[in-house]
C-alpha cells in the first residue's frame, strides 16, 4: 500500500485524483491541471510536499557537520556563512553517478538540514549514515518524519502566506531567495519557512509539525491560495529548466551531463565523493531544452532526438501553458547548440524542434521563443 501525507484526507475530500507516486498517495490534480499552473504563474498555489523528507544533522565540534557535508555533498557547503542560509547540490556515488538531489541548509555550526527527494530518501538517508558511521561517526542524523511540508508558490504566495501564519512576515519578509528562518507561532508550533520552490515563481516552503499542516492547508485556502497536484508541479518545474530526479538525471548520469555543472565545485581544494570521477570522464553531452517547432505531436520522455552531431534523447518533454508550445529537456552531444534544429522522433514522424537553453519560463517572463 502507498504511504500517504497527513494532508491525505484533504485531498481526497477535495475531489482530487491520486496517484501512487514514489510509493506515496498523492494528488495529480484537483480538476484542471492547466487551471491549477496558471494559478501558479498569475497568483498562489500550494502544494503538498510532505512526501519528501527532512534529514536533520547534529554535531558536535568533534563531529562536524560542515566538516561531513564538505566531503558528502557535490557542491561546497563553505558558501554557507549566514544561518538560515540554503544551498542546491547533488549527492553522488563514488563513480560521479547522481544519487539524488537535495536541497542543504545552514542553521548552526552544529546543526545543518537537508530536503532529500520522496523516492530516494530511504536511500540517501543509508548513504550518508554509513559515510557518516566512517568519517563523523558522533554525528547524529535524524530523519523527521514528524514533520509535513507545504510549497505556496506564485507571484502572490509570500503575501497570501503572511496573511495566513499571523506573525510571520516580521521574520520572513526580508528572507532572500534560497533563504530560511525558524519561526515560533502561536496555532502551528515551531514553523521552517524557506524562499525555495520548485517552479521557477517566488514563495515559500514551509516546514512544520505534521500535526499542524491541516491548519495550515485550510488556512492557505481560506487566503485565496489555490491546491494544486503533482501534475502542475511538473509543468511549472519543467518550464523552469528544473530537473526530475530520476528522468533528468539518475545514477548512472554525470551531473555534467544533466545541465547540474553549475552545483558541482570542482574548484576547490576539498575532495568530495564522485570528484575523482568527474575529473577522470570530461562530458560529452549537455542537458539541453528543446521548443517543438511542428506541429503533430507533443515532446514526450524517451522520444529519440536525432542531430548532425549523433543521437540524443529526450528526458522529460510535455505541453507548455505558458509558451502554448511543446517543450522538452534532452541529453543531447556536447557539439549541438543552442539555435540549432534537430528532429525529434515522435511515434512514425519526425519533428523539428529548435534547441535552447534552459530555462523556458522564470519568475512569470517567457525567456525563449
Amino acid at each position: 500500500m502507498p504511504k500517504t501525507t497527513s494532508l491525505n484526507a484533504i485531498h481526497r475530500a477535495a475531489g482530487a485524483r491520486m496517484v501512487d507516486f514514489g510509493g506515496w498517495d498523492m494528488p495529480v490534480n484537483y480538476g484542471s491541471q492547466i487551471d491549477e499552473h496558471h494559478a501558479v504563474r498569475s497568483d498562489a498555489g500550494m502544494f503538498d510536499v510532505s512526501h519528501m523528507r527532512v534529514v536533520d544533522l547534529h554535531g558536535t565540534p568533534a563531529a562536524s557537520p560542515r566538516d561531513f557535508l564538505r566531503y558528502a555533498l557535490a557542491n561546497n557547503v563553505d558558501k554557507l556563512t549566514t544561518p538560515g542560509k540554503a544551498l542546491y547540490s547533488c549527492l553522488l556515488a563514488e563513480d560521479g553517478g547522481v544519487l539524488d538531489d537535495l536541497i542543504v541548509y545552514f542553521l548552526r555550526e552544529d546543526f545543518f538540514r537537508l530536503v532529500v527527494n520522496a523516492a530516494t530518501a530511504d536511500q540517501d538517508i543509508a548513504w550518508l549514515t554509513a559515510l557518516a558511521g566512517a568519517r563523523a561517526p558522533a554525528l547524529r542524523l535524524v530523519p523527521r518524519g514528524d514533520l509535513a511540508m507545504i510549497a505556496v508558490q506564485g507571484p502572490h504566495a509570500r503575501e497570501k502566506t503572511w496573511r495566513a501564519i499571523p506573525g510571520s512576515e516580521a521574520a520572513s519578509a526580508m528572507l532572500k531567495p534560497f533563504n530560511a528562518a525558524m519561526l515560533s507561532t502561536p496555532g502551528l508550533g515551531e514553523v521552517f519557512v524557506a524562499r525555495t520552490g520548485y517552479t521557477g515563481e517566488d514563495g515559500f516552503e514551509i516546514v512544520l509539525p505534521a500535526g499542524h499542516v491541516e491548519a495550515l492547508w485550510r488556512s492557505l485556502a481560506a487566503q485565496g491560495v489555490a491546491p494544486c497536484g503533482l501534475g502542475a508541479r511538473d509543468t511549472l518545474r519543467l518550464e523552469a529548466g528544473m530537473n526530475l530526479y530520476g528522468q533528468d538525471m539518475d545514477e548512472r548520469v554525470s551531473p555534467l551531463e544533466s545541465g547540474l555543472a553549475w552545483t558541482v565545485d570542482l574548484a576547490a581544494p576539498r575532495d568530495f565523493v564522485g570528484k575523482a570521477a568527474l575529473l577522470a570522464h570530461p562530458p560529452k553531452r549537455w542537458l539541453a531544452g528543446l521548443v517543438l517547432a511542428e506541429t503533430g505531436g507533443v515532446l514526450r520522455a524517451h522520444q529519440a532526438v536525432h542531430t548532425d552531431a549523433g543521437e540524443g534523447e529526450i528526458t522529460s518533454g510535455t505541453f507548455s501553458p505558458t509558451l502554448r508550445k511543446s517543450i522538452a529537456l534532452a541529453r543531447l552531444p556536447a557539439a549541438v547548440a543552442a539555435g540549432d534544429t534537430v528532429h525529434v522522433q515522435v511515434r512514425d514522424r519526425r519533428l523539428a524542434a529548435r534547441v535552447v537553453k534552459p530555462p523556458f519560463v522564470r519568475n512569470g517572463r517567457i525567456l525563449v521563443q
